[in-house]
């Protein structure tokens, strides 16, 4: 669906922010796209969707080339940017406006999001606070059931029962032959979520995981005493003991922490990366 082959791209000459970047992505998945602020994840899906241009390297997005953004290639990616400004119309006029745009759009499903987040349907857009426009666009941009939908820090502005339904809402949105990219930094906001974590660090994607995977090789576990666990990789202290990552040498079944697993590869890369990169 999603093909780069040593892309480089960079604003400067002698700033690059993407170095060689290779990287597949599939259809039916959930992806979360984690790395520090400034680590260039906006820059990646900005170039996945053709809005900038690599310097050297390809893009394939479902067989199209993106800086051509033909409309066969338009009609099929949706990308909800960080930083927006609606227009000054209510969500009827709006969605008159923009909804012809995707052929496959469900007035039916937006109507249905847009209730799981509490916002009327007749709604002037300004009237609402920020966080209750991104709801409104996190809602359109499911309802567009565009092949490739890419969200930049969707997370952002919304309050704590806010991420808690947009969780629920894109876990039940997914469909056959779609693939969802979700770009943060709150890396906690994804737990539960996806179904394979993208790492961007150093200008280059260090790690492409599915969840299970990851927990096939490690164990994340909750001790009083870091001498309870054998050999943990990293390690973090709270007022219940220690949160703790080790390599999963018993085979056990644990949960994965998104949070923990994220620090631990920045912290620990020398130790981890080995693990899955052979």
């Amino acid at each position: 669906m999603v093909s780069l082959q040593h892309l480089h791209f960079s604003y400067k000459k002698t700033v690059p922010i993407l170095r060689d970047v290779n990287l597949e992505l599939a259809p039916g998945r959930i992806y979360g796209l984690l790395g520090k602020n400034g680590a260039g994840k906006s820059s990646l899906m900005y170039n996945i969707c053709g809005l900038l241009f690599p310097a050297s390297g390809s893009c394939s997005v479902l067989g199209h080339t993106p800086p051509r953004r033909e409309p066969a290639f338009l009609q099929q990616v949706y990308l909800l940017p960080e930083d927006f400004e609606l227009p000054d119309m209510d969500i009827p006029h709006y969605l008159r406006l923009y909804a012809p745009f995707y052929p496959a759009f469900s007035p039916s499903a937006f109507e249905e999001y847009l209730k799981a987040f509490g916002i009327g349907t007749d709604e002037h857009l300004r009237a609402l606070s920020h966080g209750q426009q991104k709801q409104v666009l996190i809602s359109f941009a499911l309802a567009t059931n565009a092949r490739l939908i890419l969200m930049d820090e969707p997370t952002n502005g919304l309050d704590i029962p806010s991420k808690r339904q947009f969780r629920k809402v894109i876990a039940g949105s997914l469909q056959e032959g779609q693939c969802i990219v979700i770009s943060t930094h709150q890396v906690k906001d994804l737990d539960s979520l996806i179904d394979e974590v993208l790492i961007l660090e150093d200008h280059r994607v260090i790690l492409q995981q599915p969840v299970s995977s990851i927990t096939e090789k490690l164990s994340f576990r909750q001790v009083m005493s870091l001498e309870e666990t054998e050999a943990p990789i990293y390690s973090e202290g709270g007022l219940k003991g220690y949160a703790v990552v080790a390599v999963n040498r018993r085979a056990e079944q644990s949960r994965m922490d998104m949070e923990m697993f994220f620090n631990a590869v920045m912290a620990e890369k020398e130790k981890i990366l080995p693990l899955f990169n052979h």
